[in-house]
């Protein structure tokens, strides 16, 4: 203690300020990310009584066939989709990095389209196309759609945007002067794809792949539209939540869940550290050299992945503009009438939905952002910088699935039971439980350490020289952020906004356990409406949310843009 006295009475007002501002995020994130999870923890050994049971839950849902079929059908699932969909996006990115491809932008946010839509969405347009009564079925192209295949099929096209994404900057980091070597040695074209590109990627491919894999592991909006009969671990864990009332049987299947997102997480931090430090000062950019034939053929491919994409999107399109499919097609704007559907939540749902993306957007950017520039910036307390860093990096490894079965398991007791003890501990926090502020604080986690790592990104841009310069005239650093650091990080910023944003608002594996009637949300509505066969209303608020999305990625573009063509 007394050191600790010693250690404030030399620390100046500054100083000061910023101990307590970095322990004010190690305190926020401990009370809503640790706190829940130990909550979810000491759920899984006990019984419904709380007595404390050991591994008995464990043992008995590995003892039910019909648990343990839903663990390897979500693995089954999961390593399919992953192959499809990086296979699939290793050759999207290769062609949009290394061919001469025209109309590569408009490739590449086709091919982004899936992020800003519902996982539902996806769901629904296979229905129309391969359903029983679907456009394609009519035609002859049936397939069993219920089932693995269209879980598969939707996953696939839910994690290609992301693979794709992570390919993208992977290609970006190559060394022409391998290629110039190469050609001089009169090396083949598949030669230079086995012993340059590939190696030169590895790590971003294997990050792809274990990311691609934790998104369809853990995805519940998917299987619950097209799922039908086949049981994952998402979906077993709503039924036993919600359908059965099982706290208990739901922290099992959360810590299972968690751990190959966990897996995926350790193995992203290590080779997206390789892939960094494999990055030469030296390195020449990539020349893209003109081949007609291969040119042709990744323009084809782009075509095609394009198309899919447009047709899927179409479909759900005209999903929610006619009467009753495919018995009257009559076109009408009714379905966007959301006061009329759910029993008249809809448009409630909608507009709260809207309300907790923007509060989520401008409070998370906040957090987040101040978050990153005290531990970046600061010199003094590296223990507390290390704890708040480690903490704001971690939710990457949470599904949204487990942070919403944990927060609904913290914020639902009214009385915290001390284990092995007849103690007990009012929660302060019982109170928001049912409203929108538990959403809120959910989605601030779920998607709290994207934001983060953008920001550490952008700050480590950012000469040390300004805080030094700021420090020795005396300039407090609070200012130094107002004036400097903020209006350099503005684009960063305004990525962060987006991200939480768009998220929040199609956002479905957290807030499922977290919605009331008294405060709907459109995401969740959605999944209602569609199980109650309402499918053309569920498209239609799908569409708003991808119509919202896009617009607000638009908004962000053409900011960028101007503030490029400024610098």
């Amino acid at each position: 203690m007394r050191k600790i006295k010693e250690r404030i009475q030399r620390c100046t007002k500054e100083e000061i300020v910023r101990f307590i501002a970095i322990y004010a995020v190690v305190v926020f994130l401990v009370l809503f990310l640790v706190c829940p999870l130990c909550t979810l923890f000491i759920k899984a050994f006990q019984d419904k009584n709380g007595v404390f049971v050991g591994m008995a839950q464990f043992a008995k849902y590995f003892s039910s066939k019909a648990m343990v079929y839903a663990i390897s059908n979500t693995f089954f699932i999961a390593i399919v989709s992953t192959l499809i969909a990086v296979t699939l996006a290793f050759i999207f990115a290769y062609a949009l990095s290394r061919k001469n491809v025209p109309c590569k932008s408009f490739f590449r946010y086709v091919g982004m389209m899936p992020l800003f839509a519902p996982t539902m969405l996806l769901g629904i347009a296979l229905i129309y196309l391969f359903g029983n009564k679907g456009i394609l079925t009519a035609l002859g192209l049936s397939i069993p759609l219920y089932g693995k295949v269209g879980i598969i099929i939707a996953e696939s096209i839910y994690c290609f945007p992301v693979a794709t994404t992570i390919l993208m900057v992977a290609f970006s980091a190559a060394d022409n002067r391998l290629y110039e070597a190469a050609e001089t040695m009169g090396t083949s074209p598949i030669r230079k794809m086995l012993t340059i590109t590939i190696p030169n990627v590895k790590y971003g491919l294997i990050s792809a792949f274990f990311v691609a894999f934790t998104y369809s592991f853990t995805d519940f909006g998917a299987p619950s539209v097209v799922g039908g009969n086949y049981n994952v671990l998402a979906t077993d864990v709503y039924k036993q939540v919600v359908g059965q009332q099982n706290f208990n049987m739901g922290a099992v299947v959360g810590i299972i869940l968690l751990f190959p997102a966990v897996l995926s997480f350790i193995v992203d931090r290590i080779t997206s550290q390789k892939q960094s430090a494999a990055i030469s000062a030296k390195s020449v950019p990539y020349q893209i050299k003109p081949h007609k034939a291969s040119d042709i053929g990744a323009a084809v491919f782009c075509v095609v992945i394009a198309g899919a994409m447009i047709l899927f999107f179409a479909v759900a399109l005209f999903a929610s503009l006619i009467k009753l499919w495919p018995y009257n097609l009559t076109f009408t704007l009714s379905n966007y009438d959301l006061t009329a559907v759910a029993a008249g939540n809809g448009g409630v749902a909608f507009k709260n939905s809207i309300m907790i993306s923007l509060l989520t957007a401008f409070l998370g950017t906040i957090l987040t952002f101040t978050g990153a520039y005290l531990i970046d910036k600061s010199k003094s307390f590296p223990v507390s910088r290390k704890i708040a860093y480690f903490l704001s990096i971690t939710p990457l490894a949470i599904p949204g699935t487990v942070i919403g079965l944990s927060f609904i398991m913290f914020f639902n007791a009214s009385v915290f039971q001390i284990p092995f003890t007849d103690y007990g501990i009012m929660n302060p926090f019982h109170g928001i439980y049912g409203t929108i502020w538990i959403i809120l604080l959910a989605n601030m986690i779920h998607f709290y350490s994207v934001p983060f790592s953008t920001a550490t990104t952008a700050l480590k841009r950012i000469d040390r020289e300004f805080e030094t310069v700021s420090e020795s005239m005396g300039v407090p650093f609070y200012r130094t952020l107002w004036k400097v650091t903020i209006p350099m990080c503005f684009p960063a910023i305004c990525e962060m906004w987006v991200y939480f944003f768009v998220n929040a608002l199609v956002t479905v594996s957290a807030v499922v356990f977290l919605y009331s009637p008294a405060s709907p949300i459109a995401s969740v509505m959605i999944v209602s409406m569609q199980g109650a066969g309402q499918t053309a209303p569920a498209a239609a608020m799908c569409m708003l949310l991808l119509f919202i999305n896009l617009g607000v990625r638009m908004i962000y573009e053409i900011v960028h843009k101007q503030q490029m063509r400024k610098k």
